[in-house]
C-alpha cells in the first residue's frame, strides 16, 4: 500500500512534521558510506557491505547494521568497537556535508507554525552536529538519535516518541524520509510520509 506516501512540496499543513537527518536534510550518505568502507576495510572486511546494500538499509543504526552483517557473512564482529570506530570516522567527515535544499525549504516554510522533530538512525550527538552545521538545530522540539530508542527503523518507536514530544497525534504527522526503513517506520506508526528521493535529483 502506497496511500500513505504524499508529495513535496506538501500541499497542506500537518499537525507536526518529523524529518530524517542523513540523506534527507543533509547530503551525508556518501560520507557515511566512506566511513563504513574505511572502518570495515581496516577490520579486514573489504568485500563486506556493498554500496547498494548500504542504501537499501538506509536509516538503520550502525550497531544493527553490524549485527545484520555478522549474521549474513557468518562473521565474528566486535559490534560495539566497530560501531564506535565507524561513527568517529564519520564525525571527521561531517564538515564536508552539503544541505539538501528542497527539504530545508520545506522546514523553513513550516518552522514557527508547525512543531518539528528529527528521528535519525545516527548517534544523537552527530545528528545535532549535522543540524548545527546546517543552521537549523534550534528549529526542533525533539531530536531522537539511535541511542534514544530500543529499536531502530523500521520499528515505529522513534516516530511515536517524536509525535508524543510534539503533542500531535501520529495520524496528523508527516515524515520526510529518504530510506525504505524510515518510510516503513512512518507507515507502521500510522503517519503519512514524503519519499524525498522522488522529488530531488
Amino acid at each position: 500500500m502506497l496511500d500513505h506516501l504524499i508529495s513535496m512540496p506538501l500541499p497542506f499543513t500537518p499537525g507536526g512534521i518529523i524529518f530524517d537527518c542523513d540523506g534527507t536534510l543533509a547530503d551525508t550518505m556518501p560520507l557515511h558510506y566512506q566511513a563504513w568502507r574505511a572502518t570495515l576495510d581496516r577490520a579486514g572486511h573489504p568485500t563486506m557491505f556493498t554500496e547498494e546494500q548500504f542504501y537499501a538499509w538506509a536509516g538503520a543504526p550502525a550497531y544493527e547494521i553490524l549485527e545484520r552483517l555478522a549474521v549474513q557473512h557468518q562473521a565474528r564482529l566486535a559490534l560495539a568497537e566497530l560501531t564506535h570506530e565507524k561513527e568517529m570516522t564519520y564525525q571527521k567527515l561531517i564538515p564536508q556535508l552539503t544541505p539538501i535544499e528542497p527539504v530545508l525549504a520545506e522546514l523553513r516554510r513550516f518552522y514557527g507554525s508547525v512543531p518539528l522533530a528529527v528521528v535519525s538512525g545516527g548517534m544523537h550527538a552527530l545528528v545535532e552536529e549535522t543540524l548545527d552545521i546546517l543552521g537549523v538545530l534550534d528549529c526542533f522540539v525533539r531530536i531522537i538519535g539511535s541511542e534514544d530508542v530500543t529499536k531502530g527503523k523500521p520499528d515505529p518507536e522513534g516516530m511515536l516518541l517524536a509525535a508524543a514530544a510534539l503533542g500531535v497525534a501520529a495520524a496528523d504527522c508527516v515524515v520526510y524520509e529518504d530510506g525504505p526503513a524510515g518510510i516503513e517506520a512512518a507507515r507502521r506508526a500510522g503517519m503519512r510520509a514524503v519519499d524525498i528521493t522522488k522529488f530531488i535529483g
